[in-house]
């Protein structure tokens, strides 16, 4: 991976982390601070809104961290599977906070429930991601594993040379 792609990939994960967490501080300030004097009130929607930041929060760090591994070269190693897992974990739970919210959205859409099949087919949509990212964990472990391979057949080829 070159160096415009490492710093372009990087430069876009900065933003929308910043984005994010942006998002998430002004929510929580929005939610304490109520014009008419209210309490602090945390709605359903809220929640999920603030868990699925958290979970696309976590895949960003840990693409992050992938995308150092690469640059380093050292992406084909058993701690690559550690960022990989926790990314298609993420991915799981944003679907499900996603389900969650089209739960939470229903009763307002009696009328046009086909916007609640649509919201339902995004959830499906986003556990396809977490399955692709999965074929693509299975494909780092051939990677890994030809690498061992290839690291033993060097070392053999050295000691017969």
């Amino acid at each position: 991976m070159g160096k415009l792609t490492v710093h372009a990939l990087r430069a876009v994960l900065g933003l929308v982390l910043t984005g994010t967490v942006f998002v998430q501080a002004m929510m929580v300030l929005a939610m304490a601070t109520k014009p008419d004097g209210g309490s602090f009130t945390m709605t359903g929607l809220r929640v999920t809104t603030i868990l699925g930041m958290v979970s696309a929060q976590l895949a960003l760090v840990c693409v992050w961290r992938l995308v150092t591994m690469v640059r380093r070269g050292t992406v084909f190693s058993p701690a690559a599977f550690r960022y990989v897992d926790v990314v298609i974990g993420a991915i799981v739970a944003a679907a499900l906070v996603w389900f969650a919210v089209t739960i939470l959205n229903a009763p307002g859409q009696r009328d046009d429930p086909g916007v609640s099949l649509i919201m339902g087919g995004v959830g499906v949509a986003i556990l396809g991601v977490a399955l692709i990212v999965l074929v693509l964990r299975m494909l780092l472990a051939q990677a890994v594993a030809r690498d061992g391979e290839a690291a033993q057949l060097r070392a053999e080829l050295d000691e017969v040379i």
